[in-house]
């Protein structure tokens, strides 16, 4: 993200000087620079250095790293002192109003009054209660305060092309089938017969295994090969991918986890004799600057693999028109951040979104919740729907069990 903010620098505003803050010989060096570039986890860890002096305006990019009032990130962040503050961010509610409090509590102390008023006076209301007069309300109060742009608004942006979305279904094979059962019918007598955090603790748990058996067997039992035939979604995925490079067009693959990112590149070489970078929280900033590059430059190089959160932000992937999310994400506001690699200022295609899903699987009942949440969440309100965890066994049942 850094390097980014800095190529946009150059190429929007040539006459300001910009100086990085980051790495392992990090040096201060102000004298000649007006535009410092940071990370919120350096101000985290050297927070006195940054307070220490006043700054004109302080800046913050992906504002929802802030989303949490008690976090050290949070609150070091909040400590600078700046006569102009902005937080920018294109997800400012991801899972509760809470979040846009923290946000607007950096832009605008006490404006909202206290955590605890707020929660009483408006996040209480409109998420429980799906109060419109207080949702009215806020809304009123903070609007002079927010400059919204939406890539749905031909005012606003006139060149940018059309966003496609599509869930594509597959089906579990016999091997997926019967790890999805055996890990449901173990794993409910344990939830079962527990409480409190600890069932918390193990719906979860059920979740993340079930989401892995959709993905592929081995990325289950922790294999380090994958045989394509073997999972409904590695077939779907290869047959995608021949037609769009039939199209000679490139594409972007997201999943949540390094350990399936690991089995797609050798399975996706094997198929097409094809090297795909996989660009992941592991790569060190210098090399992913080079990969990204190579992506948007180089013809030859027609996917790439990214983790959700290393690559869902902060990244500029135009030279995509395609976006495969081979695993959903529990927020659908991770999941339109990573889309928005491709589909932004700058994009001249159409772009083609692709969202995995198992038929007849978990994975179905809780795209619906997520879907439903997304359209609050554009409102700036989360639907107050209880967490995964705070389920009945009942419940929970339901959502699991095979062919409902």
């Amino acid at each position: 993200m850094i390097t980014n903010w800095r190529k946009e620098i150059e190429k929007f505003a040539p006459g300001l000087k910009s100086t990085i803050y980051h790495g392992l010989n990090r040096k201060l060096e102000l004298d000649h620079a007006d535009i410092l570039l940071t990370t919120y986890g350096i101000v985290r860890n050297e927070t006195a250095l940054f307070t220490k002096r006043k700054w004109l305006a302080v800046i913050i990019d992906e504002a929802q790293n802030i989303k949490n009032p008690n976090t050290a990130q949070t609150k070091a962040i909040k400590k600078i002192n700046a006569d102009v503050r902005i937080a920018m961010s294109g997800t400012p509610v991801e899972n509760r109003l809470t979040e846009y409090w923290s946000i607007f509590d950096f832009v605008n102390k006490d404006y909202l009054g206290g955590l605890r008023y707020f929660k009483k006076e408006y996040a209480i209301p409109i998420e429980k209660f799906r109060d419109k007069e207080r949702l009215n309300r806020l809304l009123t109060i903070t609007s002079p305060f927010v400059l919204r742009r939406l890539k749905s608004d031909k005012r606003i942006i006139r060149d940018l092309p059309e966003k496609l979305e599509f869930d594509k279904y597959c089906s579990l094979t016999k091997e997926q089938a019967a790890l999805y059962q055996n890990v449901i019918d173990q794993s409910m007598a344990s939830i079962e017969g527990s409480e409190g955090i600890a069932r918390k603790g193990m719906v979860l748990k059920l979740m993340t295994a079930l989401k892995q058996i959709c993905n592929h067997p081995a990325h289950f039992l922790k294999k380090k090969e994958a045989d394509p035939n073997l999972s409904g979604k590695t077939s779907m995925l290869l047959d995608l991918l021949e037609n769009i490079f039939a199209n000679d067009e490139k594409v972007l693959i997201f999943t949540q986890y390094r350990q399936m990112g690991n089995l797609l590149v050798p399975l996706i070489l094997n198929t097409f004799q094809m090297d795909v970078p996989f660009l992941h929280g592991g790569v060190p900033r210098k090399k992913r600057d080079e990969m990204v590059d190579d992506f948007q430059e180089k013809k030859y190089i027609k996917a790439m693999i990214l983790s959700l959160k290393a690559g869902g932000t902060g990244l500029n992937l135009t030279a995509a028109k395609n976006v495969i999310h081979f695993d959903l994400w529990w927020n659908p506001a991770v999941e339109t951040q990573a889309t928005d690699r491709t589909y932004r200022i700058g994009q001249k295609k159409d772009v083609m979104v692709y969202r995995f899903l198992t038929q007849g699987t978990f994975e179905e009942k809780i795209n619906d919740m997520l879907q439903r949440k997304k359209e609050v969440a554009e409102l700036a309100v989360v639907q107050g729907e209880k967490w995964i965890g705070d389920l009945s066994n009942k419940e929970i049942r339901k959502i699991v069990e095979l062919g409902a």
